[in-house]
């Protein structure tokens, strides 16, 4: 009996039905849809194509292959019918075929200033799991806030939020989760909660099969707080997300003349909302299933833990502080270096003061520099000082063998994501391509139309829109389709184009209804045996709140850090 996958759900063919087969005759039609239904991807992949042809009929222009080229890796990328880093390929093969770059010139989009940031900073993130620092981290943040359910789930909050900013939230997500269990299993020894119930509204268990297990309030507060906390965490560096350094090589490509998108600008706009959605949605989490403003309900009584509940808690908490022991030299360099490349990031091009590049040369140095510079220097570092002891008096103190660096090449070929990084190209090549072969100036009249609308109104809708997509596709698939469509948009309308393009690469994180809308989620949703229907009515107030913040605050406190009131003349060039 072979398996097939189905939008990323695993599909066992049933043995039962199978054998119903045997022996009968089965129509045509069962027999055709089944057919469907198992290799669905490859009609995708063999019919799409085909579909489109017309469109190089009605005209042989490089701007309306180019537009071919695009739609084939559109729906290639939602639907995954391929994977996303083979789907991203696809312009090395037909740009230079159907003349629309050259072979070189397409290549260059997959390694440039952007591909290099992002695999420096992959690389600084799992120094850091591999130091474990960021659990060190962690818990300093749980035992300064406190305890209560209340103050441990802000906390928990405020420590995946913080965590999300410098590593993958799929990582940040897979870290803070055993942390909640631990926390929620050992409260409900002593007698302090429950963390399951049986599921009374399951109708498919039979009895002899084990009762579902359905989450209480508490623990669903406390896992959804894991997955949001990582998403809304996500947009605060512009190193944190696929998303993010997309809208970073698509801005620069598509508008080389403009000052780019630097460390500090996107940090000093981005923190604030992030602080704001974030509380708002920690708040709305309290109000649904923790009983804030209801101290009669039911939710309500069940956090009311006491005193002895709050030492329990806050036992765990220094137990899991303590066993890390106290702070290796590997975790401190570490640290260190990791500030050290934020500062650089920062102080780069601050704005109020002069630049640490320009002391040093008159070219151009960009953000991948400093963070390569510190990579570097992380596999120079070693992990342990055994050297010291090597003429030490005592024997068995002598190192036998070299300490690795604070980061190895063995570490980073296992655990890089070396395919978000093609993926990352391809969207560069397809901006570079639409540029070049005058489909941005189609599209930008297409849409050109919008600008009878408000800036802020045409700003909602793009957000609205952008947040429903991404519940259905990868965040970065979506970055890559939509962002260069939001660039000609801005063109068009005459915009200044971070006005739309930022919050629209805000909002490809922000996926909150489905588990297969983001790793985060799905993480959750399996470890926490959250249903899908009540993924869906959580993830109303983080939508709401989310959509709110971002329309309000780009063209108010957006326009402060990066002056987007008027229409610049580089865009127009």
């Amino acid at each position: 009996m072979s398996a097939t996958k189905l939008s990323g759900v695993e599909v066992v063919p049933d043995a039962r039905n199978d054998a119903e087969f045997v022996g009968k005759d089965v129509s045509f039609g069962h027999l055709l849809l089944r057919f469907f239904g198992i290799y669905w991807r490859s009609w995708i992949v063999i019919l799409w194509p085909i579909i489109l042809c017309p469109i190089l009929i009605y005209d042989e222009s490089t701007t309306y292959r180019c537009l071919y080229v695009v739609a084939i890796m559109a729906l290639y990328w939602v639907t995954e019918a391929l994977p996303l880093p083979i789907t991203s390929f696809i312009p090395i093969v037909l740009f230079p075929l159907l003349g629309i770059l050259s072979t070189s010139d397409t290549t260059t989009c997959y390694l440039n200033d952007t591909t290099m940031m992002f695999i420096a900073s992959i690389a600084i993130a799992i120094a850091i799991e591999h130091s474990g620092l960021h659990l060190r981290v962690a818990f300093t943040i749980i035992r300064i806030v406190g305890c209560s359910h209340r103050r441990l789930t802000l906390g928990l909050f405020l420590v995946t939020m913080f965590i999300s900013m410098w590593i993958t939230n799929t990582a940040t997500t897979a870290m803070m989760v055993p942390i909640v269990e631990t926390v929620l299993v050992e409260l409900e020894s002593q007698g302090l909660g429950k963390m399951f119930i049986e599921d009374e509204d399951d109708t498919e268990s039979s009895e002899d099969s084990e009762p579902t297990k359905r989450p209480t309030n508490v623990t669903m507060a406390y896992y959804l707080i894991a997955a949001y906390g990582s998403s809304i965490g996500g947009i605060g560096t512009i190193v944190a997300t696929g998303s993010n350094l997309t809208l970073k090589g698509i801005y620069e490509t598509r508008f080389p003349d403009s000052p780019g998108l630097n460390f500090s600008d996107w940090i000093c706009y981005a923190v604030p909302p992030m602080l704001v959605s974030g509380l708002l949605v920690w708040l709305w989490l309290q109000v649904m299933y923790m009983g804030m403003f209801r101290p009669n309900s039911k939710d309500a009584q069940a956090i009311n833990i006491g005193s002895e509940g709050e030492k329990i808690a806050t036992r765990i908490i220094e137990q899991k502080y303590r066993d890390l022991g106290p702070i290796t030299w590997h975790e401190l360099s570490v640290g260190v270096l990791f500030v050290f490349v934020i500062l650089l990031w920062f102080f780069r091009n601050p704005g109020f003061v002069t630049g640490w590049p320009d002391y040093i040369t008159e070219t151009s140095v960009k953000d991948s520099t400093a963070a390569m510079f510190v990579i570097i220097i992380m596999f120079l570092l070693p992990s342990k000082l055994e050297f010291l002891n090597a003429f030490s008096k005592d024997p068995s103190k002598h190192p036998t063998k070299s300490s690795p660096g604070l980061i190895t090449w063995k570490l980073i070929q296992t655990k890089m994501h070396w395919g978000l990084l093609f993926v990352l190209g391809g969207g560069f090549a397809i901006s570079q391509g639409s540029t070049s072969s005058g489909l941005s100036d189609l599209l930008g009249n297409a849409l050109s139309g919008l600008q009878s609308l408000p800036p802020m109104a045409t700003l909602f809708v793009i957000c609205l829109m952008i947040e429903m997509i991404t519940e259905l596709t990868a965040n970065v698939a979506v970055a890559n389709i939509v962002l260069p469509v939001v660039a000609e948009l801005c063109v068009a309308i005459k915009l200044h184009p971070l006005y739309l393009m930022l919050p629209a690469a805000f909002c490809c994180s922000f996926s909150f209804h489905l588990p297969v809308g983001t790793p985060p989620n799905a993480i959750v949703s399996a470890a926490g045996h959250i249903k899908t229907k009540d993924f869906i009515v959580a993830g109303i107030g983080p939508t709401l709140i989310t959509l709110v913040v971002i329309t309000v605050s780009f063209p108010t406190w957006g326009n402060v850090i990066f002056g987007v009131s008027e229409f610049p003349s580089w865009a127009e060039s």
